[in-house]
C-alpha cells in the first residue's frame, strides 16, 4: 500500500509491482507466441524506469525525432520510427536514431528514401490502412472516412517499391484480442498479397493484453496462426497502454468546497485539462480511491480542476464523508498516455513524478517549478 504522505502533492505515482506484473505478462506473450512487443512512447515515456523495462523488452517505438533520441539515448536502443510525415530538419536526425522507419505516404516515401539508401542500415516500411477499424470514438480512430493515415490497398502497385521491407497498421485503441482476429481478416484479404515481399508486419498498438478480461490466450493463438499462415514475416507489436495499464495513481487534495444550485464542487490542485486530459477528450470518468462514481448518497461531489476552464470537471462521485480542505484525492490508473499528455496551461502546479518501489520505498523522479514554467516560454 502506497504510503502517500512520502510523496509531493500533487502527485503521479507509479508502483513497481504492479508495472513488473504487466511486463511479465507481455514478456510471456512475446515469448510463447514468437513475436516481438515493444514500447510505445507515445503513451508512455518516464525514462527513468526504463532500466526496469529492459529486463523484460528490448526495443521501443517513437513517432518523432525527440522520442527517436529518446530510445536511442535512454532506452539503449534505436527506434522503430512512424510519423505522419517527416519534415527535412528532422528526418537526418531519425535516420541517426532509428533501426525501423515507416512512411506513412508514397509520397514521403520517395521524398525520404534515397536518404535512407545513402544512409545504409535502416529497414523501411509503408503504413498500411486496411479500412477497418472498431474504435468507436473517432478522435481515437484512424481509419475513419477522409483519414490521413497510411496507404489504401488500391494505392499500392503490385511490386512494391524498393526498399519497402514491412507493412504498418494501426487501428486498435485499448482493443480485444477479438478485435484484432477480425482486423486480420481485413488486412490478409486487402493486403496479403504483397507479404511474400516483405520481412516484417507491425500490428500497431492498442492491444490492451494486460487487462483483467482480456483473453491472453486467444491472443497468442492468433499470433501463432498468423505466423504459421506467413512463417518469413516478423511480427511486430507495440502497445503503449498495456505496459502502465492499472500501474498508478495521480494524488491530489482538495483545496476548496464550493455549493452553486445544490452542486458541491471540491476544488483540487490539480486540473483535468492539465494533468487528465483524456478524460476530457474521450471522454471518460476516472475511478477515485473510495470513491463510488454517480450522484446517489449523501456525500456527493463534483470534483473541479484548479484551472480557468469553465469545463475543467467531469461527473459525480459520492463519498461516505464529507470532504474537508487538505484531503487527499486519488485518481486511479493515471500513468499511461496520462503523463504524457499534460500542459502546463494557467502555470498551475505540474504533479512531480514518483516511483513506489517494490520494497516500499519513494522514489522521486522530478518535481517541477516555476522555472519549468518560464523556460517553455523563453
Amino acid at each position: 500500500m502506497i504510503d502517500f504522505s512520502l510523496f509531493p502533492s500533487p502527485c503521479y505515482i507509479m508502483e513497481e509491482n504492479l508495472l513488473r506484473k504487466n511486463l511479465s505478462l507481455i514478456k510471456s506473450v512475446a515469448d510463447r507466441a514468437g513475436v516481438e512487443i515493444i514500447l510505445a512512447f507515445k503513451s508512455f515515456a518516464l525514462w527513468r524506469s526504463f532500466p526496469i523495462f529492459r529486463e523484460y523488452v528490448q526495443a521501443s517505438t517513437a513517432s518523432s525525432l525527440y522520442e527517436a533520441r529518446l530510445a536511442l539515448e535512454e532506452f539503449g536502443n534505436k527506434a522503430h520510427t512512424y510519423s505522419p510525415a517527416y519534415t527535412d530538419e528532422d528526418f537526418p536526425g531519425i535516420m541517426q536514431c532509428s533501426s525501423h522507419i515507416t512512411f506513412n505516404s508514397l509520397s514521403q516515401y520517395r521524398r525520404f528514401y534515397p536518404a535512407v539508401q545513402a544512409h545504409g542500415g535502416i529497414s523501411c516500411g509503408i503504413r498500411i490502412n486496411p479500412e477497418y477499424s472498431e474504435v468507436g470514438t473517432e478522435l481515437y480512430n484512424p481509419c475513419a472516412p477522409g483519414t490521413r493515415f497510411g496507404v489504401m490497398a488500391e494505392q499500392l502497385p503490385s511490386l512494391l517499391p524498393e526498399g519497402i521491407e514491412g507493412f504498418h497498421c494501426h487501428c486498435h485503441c485499448e482493443s480485444s484480442s477479438y478485435e484484432l482476429e477480425r482486423t486480420l481478416v481485413h488486412i490478409e484479404e486487402k493486403f496479403s498479397r504483397w507479404f511474400p515481399q516483405l520481412k516484417w508486419l507491425n500490428l500497431g498498438g492498442g492491444h490492451l493484453m494486460t487487462r483483467k478480461d482480456y483473453d491472453v490466450e486467444h491472443l497468442i493463438k492468433l499470433l501463432q496462426g498468423l505466423r504459421t499462415r506467413y512463417p518469413h514475416l516478423q511480427i511486430i507489436l507495440e502497445p503503449g497502454s498495456a505496459f502502465a495499464w492499472q500501474t498508478g495513481v495521480l494524488a491530489s487534495e482538495v483545496v476548496d468546497v464550493v455549493e452553486n444550485r445544490g452542486i458541491r464542487t471540491a476544488i483540487l490542485n490539480v486540473s483535468f485539462t492539465c494533468h487528465m486530459p483524456d478524460c476530457l477528450e474521450m471522454p471518460y470518468q476516472p475511478a477515485v480511491r473510495g470513491a463510488r462514481i454517480g450522484a446517489e448518497g449523501p456525500y456527493v461531489y463534483r470534483l473541479g480542476g484548479n484551472s480557468c476552464l469553465s469545463g475543467d470537471y467531469i461527473g459525480s462521485w459520492s463519498f461516505d464523508h464529507e470532504l474537508q480542505v487538505g484531503e487527499r484525492i486519488v485518481f486511479e490508473d493515471m500513468i499511461h498516455y496520462t503523463t504524457v499528455k499534460t500542459t502546463m496551461f494557467n502555470g498551475i502546479h505540474h504533479p512531480a513524478i514518483a516511483l513506489w518501489t517494490k520494497d516500499g520505498r519513494a522514489e522521486i523522479y522530478r518535481r517541477f517549478s516555476y522555472e519549468d514554467y518560464r523556460d517553455r516560454m523563453d
